[in-house]
């Protein structure tokens, strides 16, 4: 038996690659089984995946411009604006390649990018956003969405890219500091009184790691670096970052979720470590330990934060086995145990 799953309780594979979840299924094919995107089972879920929901309720909800609710950024409403459907189906593992998320990539990118570079958040129907709206865990998230659907090698998501690392980095090409938004160096945001605020460095980190090895620049790796370092620099399992407001650590990070919008939880910090190779670091190991405590007798994960009523479409019951959860756990122990 391999060393991760002897931490488990109970296999949770099989449930996973049911067919009768598909979005699940592909993810689980693609993370548990190392199947390449061609492999022909893999884009059989895929594909039955976008005719079925949660993927095809959100595409049933957009504009034929590529909007959702209404034109403009699209960060608002929450959580069902452009900005947010394009980032729920990211983290659902849309197809890219579909006229429908292109054509949403596309709409984005003309609305999104502010004068320095990066990805700001509007409500506005009208207004492009200010560069004091530019927020890590934003564009981190837009990042990873956009390099995941295929656009890379869109200037306008260089640009974001190169923005994520010169405010992480800080020196004379950072970002200047806004009062509502991010700074460099480091990740201290407006949003969390001025302080380092990890929510955002662990998005940062997802975004950045979403970027082939070969493609990433100095730039990028030192901002890779620089972002485990920070999420590292106290025991992952505490969550014991700066906080702002009374330094209250919040309840938020102890509840696995699914989807993830700007909050994190310890899960999402240990996914982040993964996705760079990072998550069998000996600094891990108390929040590995924590997460194996909270499966069930079956090797099964709840789901503790479903965004239940605020989505298009529910994806989870609060507290029940998810496979969401499940599937984002069992990742993460795989990469931490192998």
């Amino acid at each position: 038996m391999a060393r991760w799953l002897a931490g488990l309780r109970g296999d949770p594979r099989p449930w996973l690659l049911d067919e009768a979840d598909p979005a699940v299924r592909h993810l689980a094919l693609r993370w548990l089984e190392d199947r390449p995107a061609d492999d022909p089972a893999v884009q059989a879920a895929r594909g039955a995946a976008m005719r079925t929901a949660p993927i095809a309720t959100i595409l049933d909800a957009q504009s034929p411009d590529g909007w959702w609710v209404k034109p403009g950024p699209g960060y608002g409403p929450k959580y069902t604006g452009t900005t947010w459907s394009l980032i729920f189906l990211d983290q659902l593992g849309a197809d890219g390649d579909d006229d429908r998320i292109r054509r949403a990539c596309a709409y984005l990118l003309d609305h999104v990018p502010t004068s320095d570079g990066g990805l700001g958040m509007s409500g506005s129907a009208t207004l492009r956003p200010p560069p004091s709206s530019v927020v890590h865990c934003l564009n981190g998230n837009l990042v990873r969405a956009l390099v995941g659907f295929g656009w890379l090698d869109d200037p306008r998501v260089a640009a974001a890219i190169d923005w994520q690392a010169r405010s992480i980095l800080g020196g004379p090409e950072a970002p200047t500091y806004h009062r509502t938004a991010t700074s460099g160096p480091g990740f201290g945001c407006g949003v969390n009184e001025r302080l380092p605020c990890a929510w955002g460095a662990t998005k940062a980190l997802l975004g950045l790691a979403r970027i082939p090895e070969h493609r990433q620049s100095p730039a990028t790796v030192a901002a890779i670096d620089a972002s485990v370092e920070f999420l590292l620099s106290v025991d992952p399992a505490t969550a014991a970052y700066p906080a702002g407001w009374e330094g209250r650590i919040s309840g938020s990070w102890f509840k696995p979720g699914f989807p993830s919008g700007y909050v994190a939880d310890v899960v999402q910090v240990l996914e982040a470590l993964a996705d760079v190779g990072r998550a069998a670091d000996p600094r891990t190991g108390h929040a590995i330990e924590w997460l194996l405590a909270k499966q069930d007798a079956d090797g099964r994960w709840r789901n503790e934060y479903p965004y239940a009523g605020k989505l298009w479409a529910d994806i989870d019951r609060k507290g029940v086995a998810s496979k969401w959860v499940t599937l984002r756990a069992v990742r993460v122990v795989r990469a931490a145990l192998a």
